[in-house]
């Protein structure tokens, strides 16, 4: 009887023990169906949203495009006669004045030729003096008086060629600027042609872009334009200088021209740009921020807040698709969708589903500023 007993115990413990792990569990599964059924029972929590007001607002047209700056005046410097570089005046990146010394090439042979036809020259001169006092005496004839004449003419000719030579060895920057980077060096030797560097002038900076021929009725000349280089923090005014006569035929766009002024030359030659026209029309729109939009395939939509007795907040979400036109700055004109007004979600919108409780904080609310590129006038 003992043997048996010390068999059973055992056994009858880890029943015990087995018994009462299943009570547990059994109760904390009891647990988990009860919550899972109040949680149902609740509904999804509210999502925490800020929120605005689509607006009414009038809106001037506008036209964009992509443009190059082009410089008001620039050029790229040569030599017109051949030789070798003796002097240098200038270094990469200097400002220059209008007719300012900046490259000599050798000139020691037509210098000393110069000096030659200029002594015969004084020896022509005082030759002539002479053969008109002759002439006025009776000793000498008319043709002796014409031979000197155009002995003189001949070499005071000779002597303006070879000043001509001797200044197209010279070469002077043609207009007040900004050079290049320099591509020659002392000694070297200048075919005709060479390129020197280059010239910017400093003053006006162009722009020049197009647009396609369908617009070409609402530019004229003046027109206010906007120019923008986003990446360098660049905006500038401008208006447009000049429209090209003709239509690309490849493109069917027109070629525009827009003048600037750029004080602090942030502006390069061959920089891309930015390009907004400020039209004369205006229209009225709805626009709402950027940060209340949500993107999709199937369609861009905001969430419009509405009264729900059955959420717990009273407040809920659905979803609106829109369709989108313009953006200007920070807020985006709705073309179809809205009639403005409405209370929508302007941040939080993409943790969002139709129908979602919500509850407003309007605390956090983003802050957009209505900027638009040209400014709305």
């Amino acid at each position: 009887m003992p043997k048996v007993l010390r068999i059973l115990l055992p056994v009858l413990v880890l029943l015990g023990v087995v018994g009462a792990l299943g009570g547990i569990k059994a109760s904390q599964i009891r647990l988990l169906i009860d919550t899972g059924k109040a949680a149902q029972k609740a509904g999804p929590p509210a999502e925490v949203v800020a929120t605005t007001q689509s607006q009414l607002d009038t809106w001037s047209a506008t036209l964009s495009a992509v443009g190059n700056v082009e410089a008001g005046r620039g050029v790229t410097l040569s030599n017109d006669s051949p030789g070798i570089v003796t002097r240098l005046h200038f270094d990469s990146g200097d400002e220059v004045k209008t007719g300012a010394v900046l490259v000599e090439l050798q000139t020691s042979v037509e210098r000393a030729q110069l000096k030659s036809v200029e002594a015969r020259l004084d020896f022509a001169k005082t030759n002539l003096k002479r053969t008109t006092a002759l002439v006025k005496d009776g000793v000498t004839t008319l043709s002796e008086l014409d031979s000197a004449k155009s002995s003189l003419d001949s070499l005071a000719a000779d002597a303006a060629a070879l000043r001509a030579q001797i200044e197209r060895k010279i070469v002077r920057a043609p207009f007040s600027g900004t050079l290049g980077i320099r591509h020659i060096n002392l000694g070297e030797y200048l075919a005709p042609g060479s390129r020197i560097t280059t010239l910017q002038s400093e003053k006006e900076e162009y722009v020049d872009f197009s647009l396609p021929q369908e617009t070409l009725s609402r530019v004229r000349l003046g027109l206010k334009v906007r120019l923008f280089v986003e990446q360098a923090g660049i905006e500038l005014p401008g208006v447009i200088a000049a429209i090209a006569p003709d239509v690309d035929e490849r493109t069917r766009s027109v070629r525009i021209r827009a003048s600037t002024t750029d004080p602090e030359q942030r502006l390069r030659p061959g920089m891309f740009v930015n390009v907004l026209v400020e039209l004369a029309e205006k229209r009225d729109v709805v626009t709402v921020p950027v940060t209340a939009l949500v993107y999709a395939a199937y369609g861009d939509s905001v969430f419009e807040v509405e009264d729900d007795a059955e959420s717990k907040t009273g407040k809920s979400a659905r979803q609106q698709f829109v369709k989108l036109g313009e953006t200007r700055g920070d807020f985006v004109e709705v073309t179809k969708g809205l009639q403005g007004k409405e209370t929508i979600v302007s941040a939080g919108a993409f943790k969002l589903r139709n129908g979602a409780p919500v509850k407003i904080n309007n605390e956090v609310a983003l802050d957009p500023k209505l900027d638009p590129k040209p400014a709305n006038r």
